[in-house]
Parts: structure tokens; sequence; C-alpha cells
């Protein structure tokens, strides 16, 4: 006990700590809501200069020290940044106080292995300033990567996210919200080398790559504004969180979303949240088959999001179906239970959705026995939605940070990105602004409009060409009327991924690695520590 006393007050002592920590909590305001996107870079910088011992010193004590201080670093990062996991576990989980607390801690505690490790692989593997910043963006790739799927994988707060409204969105369709991220840690790391070590080459030579993937992007866009437009209507129930799958309520909650929507069937395309219907499909046919013909009458599409449970399987998934007319020569709606016109969620939520050994965690606590706590994934790769002559390309609401599962349902003829949530979950925090966010990455991504539409907000349209976003207010059942122009072209992002920036990574780790290995003479550090 003594021996933790001691270790607890030499930490409190310890300056780099605390720089580590406060680079970790700032950088929060680099995400939405806030979106002060220059303190990336700043936070970044600060968290290297304090990973680090010595100026001329790398190896088994770098990589220790690296080790420690961005684990600290990456408690603070994840610790504010997912804060709003707090309000879902302490206002849905059931759990005291204390014991909600500590599976924060826990959750923090584990996603900040991850910048640790890559701090200290760097450390340890690098001999000098220049394979050192080879090898921090190589092994955050890695690190990152491997955050996006182990245990299914949580890639919320990427550094990359916090550039969706800076000047750097540009690049986004080149190289996607993995390549922003390791474009702040390139800026990042020449701030460092600048400030720190006053050397000016890191930062001239990370301008020259910027620039000349600018010249690729200016090159290789193909995006532009199609002489397709459409009218869409977006409608927000704002069903209180504890009431949605309260059987009693669901003829009140579907009437709501009725009654919303009859005043406004004069649009090319009608949205309703995930779960808008929480009636299990089977059980709602003869509601499912109005809606369908009022549709149809209309010469219009409504999507909505519904529980569908096959009794034959026991399956349940979290779907989303279409209504009313699919092609614009549809006459007449022709909606059928388990028709092929349907999108199953296939990234489903830890906990919320699916239980990890549910057989000892169920007991323990609500938080682990929520309602819709046993879904089944759909196919990874499903089709577009068909809609009144639009494809749709849809995501529900977790699966929208997975930019590569996004990607890979995307087809050159995917005229929107459609996603739908409930953050209901989280109340007034910053949660649902950071999901906004991620949603309007994907579609500066693919180069495609976005529509979002949620339970109680944020909803709203999203141009990725003009940065323009419309959102109707949160915590209110509201409608919102929308025209969207359609885009045509595939950007670079689209047609090959992360695969360029792969190729760029394991380049820079072979040089990283050349560099420690050959002791060339750039290596040496400045004189002036």
């Amino acid at each position: 006990m003594k021996t933790i006393l001691t270790n607890c007050l030499n930490l409190a002592k310890d300056k780099k700590a605390w720089l580590a920590l406060f680079a970790g909590l700032f950088l929060t305001l680099s995400y939405a809501p806030f979106e002060i996107w220059p303190l990336t870079f700043a936070c970044i910088a600060v968290a290297i200069h304090s990973t680090h011992t010595s100026k001329n010193q790398y190896g088994k004590l770098a990589s220790k020290h690296a080790a420690k201080y961005g684990f600290i670093f990456g408690l603070g990062w994840f610790g504010a940044g997912i804060s709003w996991v707090h309000v879902s576990i302490a206002t849905f989980g059931g759990m005291p106080l204390v014991a909600s607390l500590l599976l924060m801690v826990l959750l923090c505690a584990y996603l900040a292995i991850y910048p640790a490790l890559a701090f200290a692989l760097s450390a340890r593997f690098a001999s000098g300033p220049n394979s050192y910043g080879l090898l921090l963006i190589s092994t955050f790739a890695i690190t990152e990567y491997l955050r996006g799927v182990v245990l299914t994988g949580f890639p919320w707060l990427s550094f990359g996210y916090t550039q969706t409204d800076s000047p750097l969105n540009y690049l986004a369709p080149i190289v996607g919200e993995f390549g922003l991220t390791l474009i702040c840690i390139t800026i990042g790391f020449s701030l460092y080398r600048l400030i720190f070590d006053k050397e000016i080459k890191t930062t001239l030579i990370s301008t020259a790559i910027i620039g000349l993937i600018s010249v690729i992007g200016v090159v290789g866009h193909d995006n532009k504004y199609s002489d397709k437009t459409i009218n869409t209507l977006l409608v927000q129930g704002n069903i209180k969180q504890n009431l949605r799958f309260e059987p009693s309520e669901f003829w009140a909650t579907m009437s709501k979303y009725q009654d919303m929507t009859r005043p406004n069937w004069n649009t090319d395309l009608i949205v309703w949240p995930e779960a808008a219907v929480p009636e299990i499909e089977a059980l709602a046919d003869s509601f499912l088959a109005g809606l369908d013909s009022a549709a149809s009458f209309n010469n219009t599409a409504l999507i909505t999001g519904i529980v569908d449970y096959q009794r034959h399987t026991r399956a349940i998934f979290n779907t989303l179906i279409v209504l009313g007319n699919k092609e614009r020569d549809d006459e007449h709606g022709h909606y059928q239970y388990l028709g092929n016109n349907r999108y199953q969620k296939h990234q489903l939520l830890p906990i919320g959705e699916f239980v990890p050994f549910e057989e000892i965690l169920r007991p323990i606590a609500p938080l682990f026995d929520l309602p819709m706590s046993s879904f089944t994934r759909g196919d990874e790769v499903q089709n577009n939605l068909r809609a009144n002559g639009l494809n749709i390309l849809p995501a529900i609401c977790y699966e929208i940070a997975f930019a590569n599962l996004v990607r890979g349902n995307y087809r050159n003829d995917s005229d929107i990105l459609f996603t739908v949530s409930n953050d209901a979950w989280f109340g007034a925090s910053h949660g649902p602004h950071q999901h906004m966010q991620i949603a309007r990455m994907r579609a500066l991504e693919l180069q495609r409009p976005l529509i979002r539409v949620t339970n109680n907000g944020i909803s709203g349209v999203y141009d990725p060409i003009s940065n323009t976003q419309l959102n109707m207010p949160q915590f209110k059942a509201d409608v919102l009327k929308a025209e969207i122009k359609l885009i045509e072209g595939d950007s670079i992002y689209s047609q090959y991924g992360n695969l360029p920036v792969w190729i760029a990574v394991v380049l820079m780790g072979v040089g990283g690695c050349l560099l420690r290995f050959s002791k060339a003479y750039f290596e040496t550090e400045p004189s002036n520590n």
C-alpha cells in the first residue's frame, strides 16, 4: 500500500503526466460540437513531447516512458471524449454510480492501450527523430486499425474526424478519414519538431506531402452535381426513451409518426428513424400495408426502421424497409414481409444490441439486459435500398462509424447516403454531435449527399460539395423538408478505399526501420536540446 501511495504522489508531481493528460482532455474540444480543429495538432505535439524521456534516447527505457505517458494521454482523450457513454449507463443502465464510473474507467483504460502501444513501439524501434516520425505514423495506423476491429471495434474519436469542417476536409474524398488521421499525426509531429527542436525541415516535407496529395485529388476528381434534385421529408418523433419499447405505447408512437407525415406526402422521399415502428414487423402488417398504399397513392416512397423477429429461426434483425414506390414508374406499392428491398444491420452495438458472455453478464445488472439486446447480424454486404427510383446506401446508427463497412455497400449508382439512429440514450451530451460529425465524414469520403434522421436529433441533411448542412432542433417532435441535389461521379476513396494509405504506411514503416539500422547521418538530433 505504501508503494502504491508513493507512486501516486510521484505521478501527481510529474509535469509530463499532467501535460499528457491535459493534451488528451483538450483534444475533445477539436470534435463536435466545439470543432476547434487546430487544437488537434497542438494536442498531438504536446503528447509527443510528453512521451519522450530524452531527445537523444530511444530503446527499451524510452518505450516504457512512452507507454506510460501515452496511456495517460489516452485516458484524457477518451475520458472526456466519450463521457457521453456514462449518460446512458447512469440513466438507463440501472447500476450504482460507483459501479457505472468504474465501468467507464475500465472502458477508457482499454481504449488508452492503443495510443500507449503506438508511442511505445515508435520509441522502441526508432534511432532518431526522423525514424521516430515515420514509425509513429505507421504504428498509429496499425493501432487505430486494431481499435476499429478488436472486440467488434470502437473506431470513435479518430483524429481525422476533427477535420470534418477544417480546410483539410477536401482531402477526405482522396484519403478518407483514416488518411486524415495520419495527416493529423504528421502535422502534429512537424509542430513538435518546430517548437521543441527548432527544426523546420519536417514542416517543409509535411507541407510538400499534403501538396502532392492535393494535386492527386485535383487530377482524380470526378464528382459534380447531376441534373437531378429531389425533395425529402425527415420526421423526428422525439419519443421518450423509456417509452419506445413499452408495448402499451406502440400504437401511440406509430400514430404519431403517421400523423406527422400525413400533411407532407407531396415529396419524393420520406424517412423515419431507427425502429420508428416499434411493433414487430410481422405483427404490424395492417399498419404497414396502409402506409404502403398511402405512399404509393402519393407517388412517393417511405423508409422506416423496424424490428423484424423471424419466428421460424428466432432471429431478430434491426431493419430498414421501403414502403410505397420502389421505381418511379411503379404505380402501386408492393410491400411484402421479408421482401428483398430491405436492409438488416450488420455492425451491432455491444451491450445495446448483443451481449457477449450473456449467461454471465445478463443477471448482473439491467445494463446487460436492456430491451432489444439480442439482435442477429445482417450480411456485411447488402444491396442498396430502392425507393422511388433512387438507390439509397443505408447504415443504421453505430454502423456509420465503420468506414469500410459503409464503403463496402457503396456502388457507383448510389444516390444518397442514408443513416438512421436513436441518440436519446445520450441526452444533451456531445455524443449525438459527434455521431452527426462522423456521418458527415462518410458523406465527404464518398461524395454523396447525406440524410440522417433520428428519434430526437440530430436529424438533418448535408451536402459534401458545398459543405452546407440543414438540421432540425434536438429534443423536439418536428419535420424537415429539404431539397437535395444529387451528385454523380466516384471519389478516389470510393474506388480504392484505404489501399493507397496502407501502401504509404508500409513504405514509412520500412523507411523508419531502414533509418534505424543504417544509422543515417540525418538521424542525429540538433545540438540545442
